[in-house]
């Protein structure tokens, strides 16, 4: 989830003074001491150099590292690739999106990295994705003549036809993962000298790939990491050689020509049985590959086909979203990752930066709201159900769970990389999973509310987690919490917090009435309206605004949600009153902050963008109080910052344009959706609610 600044605030410090324990606990050992004092200088030459490169940068040239927006999205719902336009796949994590990576040159340059293109051309002439799907299409011109790179994660007809799968939990469908990222190569006119270098780093950079062959010839390969690590397999019909810790091909191509490159891996590292091939074989010819390629694509336009789209200038946008939001899906569990990487920084050179690899259970409501709205139930019902498995026992409801369920996410620091354009600390793991943020169980209600009201149905399973989220409402509403935000200041009586803990009462009562509880449902009503009175009394400053927290003047983002879950009729004076106060004294150029950082202790000291996902918020709320130009005006401004492939980061420096943060942020794109539909529905003169099942908010 993109809005979080503090997604990993919590544990900012743990893993250094971790770090600092473990010298202090050496000193009375020569040896102990020795590596401490090694680790020490390590750490300092790192970000010695980290400063250096970042001061040359912004002093006499261009980063190395790409720009954020430019990188390209893969993904087979069970692992995802990150591409720079170069070519290059900076970002692999495998076996799941939340492992160790493999290539990693987008936080370190020499953590790793996989290139194929025209040998000596690193800049393009054209990128895209195959309409409606996650097949990557660069177009390059080299001297000589002009080759296509088709880049795709296979997916492809469930395989596990003998044995069952280890890890879905959900029902399975008719494809699945084919743990493969596949890379075609055909040229269309001329000559083109073509490079292959895979470079894999295993276990974030500090191991590096040993390689032998496999095969009788030279067109396959496995690539070792270090003990627990999993292989890496090279299938390519190309000649690959080795140098150190990589595998190099080379070869020009004539018009008409073709090749291909297969990179696969396992499960994990128990699963790399000659068994484990053999039922999942890749592709061993030209033909196959470039089948194996059209395959995929075909999954993604039959999976896009499913949805309902309406028909607009705007529907690549939603279609694009869709996809991106499936890609962040761990299809095993339906668990939804907040993003696809770690550690992008919200602040350029700064320490804001934290592993978004996770699900947080407040993206739930946005989440459900989005697939149904465009369709997509099945998914929607998957993620229901991963939030409903997360929460049945009787553990108190966390903020944020792994993408298997996992409950303890413990937050290190890799201080031997040196960070994307030097902003460190580089984290792995998230401390915030510990933090109290009231607004959880309402965002859970919500989002059983949601999905109730799609079906008129409540599943009985989910009826004890319910009046448990409820009952922690009612007894915690009124107390300080960190918020939304995730601040590392003091508690706060944070309005928004409030108002989910009024979401959670109200939506409790509705759906304690509809599973004929009537002395629950009158209970939890008068719960509701205590916390409306009280935020309405106390949530105010002297103009009639609803601010931050309460004894504040302050103004937060966040407090836009409150037309959205109809905490007050969108024509009210106050709700007016308080979009129009946002929009005029909380943006920049237009787009909005999450609160100004010299009015707010969260922690932290210096500057942050403006937070994508609260610019859409805004467009969604000024369609709510009417002023529908006003929000079509802003939409269309939030939707040019879109990356040339229509994704988007977690910040946009208004300033400059630039995209900040981990990317691609699913919270953003499922708050585009959101605002979108807003703004098309309104302009068809369409009530928001005639869209979704009767009562349900229009997150």
């Amino acid at each position: 989830m993109e809005p979080q600044q503090g997604r990993g605030a919590a544990g900012k410090g743990s893993a250094m003074e971790a770090q600092k324990g473990r010298g202090a606990a050496g000193r009375g050992s020569a040896a102990e001491a020795r590596e401490a004092r090694a680790e020490e200088e390590e750490v300092a030459r790192v970000e010695e150099a980290a400063t250096a490169a970042f001061e040359l940068e912004s002093a006499e040239g261009p980063s190395p590292f790409p720009p954020i927006a430019e990188y390209a999205f893969l993904s087979d719902c069970e692992t995802n690739a990150l591409v720079a336009a170069s070519g290059n796949v900076e970002w692999l994590c495998s076996p799941r999106p939340d492992g160790p990576s493999v290539f990693a040159a987008m936080l370190d340059r020499a953590a790793g990295g996989f290139r194929l293109g025209p040998t000596g051309v690193l800049v393009p002439a054209g990128r895209r994705y195959l309409p409606g799907t996650l097949v990557l299409e660069t177009t390059w011109r080299a001297r000589g003549g002009w080759i296509v790179v088709r880049d795709a994660m296979c997916v492809g007809p469930w395989y596990h036809q003998q044995r069952r799968s280890g890890t879905h939990r959900r029902p399975p469908t008719d494809y699945e993962a084919e743990h493969i990222l596949l890379r075609t190569v055909r040229c269309i006119i001329g000559s083109v000298e073509l490079s292959l270098d895979c470079e894999p780093v295993f276990d974030y950079g500090r191991t590096e790939a040993s390689w032998e062959y496999s095969g009788q010839g030279y067109g396959e390969a496995i690539a070792h990491g270090g003990e627990g690590d999993a292989q890496l397999r090279l299938v390519t019909d190309l000649r690959v050689g080795f140098e150190g810790r990589g595998a190099h091909a080379r070869t020009t191509l004539h018009e008409g020509d073709r090749a291909f490159v297969a990179l696969c891996w396992p499960r994990s590292q128990w699963s790399a049985s000659e068994e484990y091939w053999a039922e999942r074989t890749p592709p061993s010819t030209c033909d196959e590959a470039f089948e194996r390629m059209e395959r995929t694509g075909e999954f993604w336009r039959g999976w896009i086909n499913q949805g309902e789209f309406p028909e607009h200038p705007w529907q690549s946008y939603l279609q694009r979203s869709a996809l991106t939001l499936k890609g962040l899906t761990y299809a095993p569990t339906g668990a939804l990752l907040a993003a696809a990487t770690t550690s992008l920084p919200e602040t350029p050179g700064g320490e804001r930066n934290y592993d978004y690899r996770y699900t947080w259970i407040r993206d739930a409501t946005f989440m459900l709201w989005g697939l149904y709205t465009l369709g997509f139930d099945r998914e929607a019902n998957d993620f229901f159900y991963f939030v409903a498995d997360v929460w049945q026992g009787d553990e108190d409801l966390q903020i944020m769970y792994g993408v298997g369920g996992e409950l303890e996410l413990p937050e290190r620091e890799l201080v031997h990389l040196s960070g994307y354009e030097g902003a460190r600390p580089v984290r792995v793991g998230n401390a915030a999973a510990t933090q109290n943020q009231h607004d959880v169980w309402g965002a859970v209600l919500d989002s059983v509310y949601l999905h109730t009201k799609s079906r008129d149905y409540l599943p009985e399973r989910v009826w004890p987690m319910l009046k448990r989220a409820v009952e922690c409402a009612v007894a915690n509403w009124n107390k300080p919490d960190q918020g939304i935000w995730e601040v590392r200041g003091p508690p706060r009586h944070f309005t928004s917090s409030k108002l989910m803990c009024w979401v959670a009462c109200d939506r409790g009562a509705r759906l304690a009435k509809l599973h004929g509880d009537r002395d629950l449902a009158a209970s939890w009503r008068k719960a509701a309206e205590e916390i409306h009175a009280d935020i309405c009394e106390h949530g105010t400053d002297q103009r009639g605004v609803f601010v931050q927290h309460y004894g504040t003047t302050a103004l937060d983002a966040s407090v836009l949600l409150m037309p959205l879950l109809r905490f007050l009729p969108a024509d009210d004076p106050r709700i007016r009153r308080t979009v129009l106060a946002i929009a005029d004294e909380l943006t920049v150029d237009e787009l909005v902050l999450r609160y100004r950082v010299e009015e707010t202790d969260d922690g932290f000291g210096g500057e942050e963008g403006t937070f994508t996902i609260c610019s859409f918020w805004l467009v969604s709320a000024l369609v709510e109080i009417g002023e529908v130009a006003r929000g079509r005006q802003l939409c269309e401004k939030l939707l040019s910052y879109a990356s040339p492939l229509q994704l988007y980061a977690e910040e946009i420096d208004p300033r400059s344009g630039r995209h900040l943060g981990n990317f691609p942020q699913a919270f953003t794109h499922l708050a585009l959706v959101n605002a979108v539909m807003h703004v098309i529905r309104a302009e068809a003169g369409s009530d928001a609610n005639r869209f979704t099942p009767r009562g349900v908010s229009v997150l």
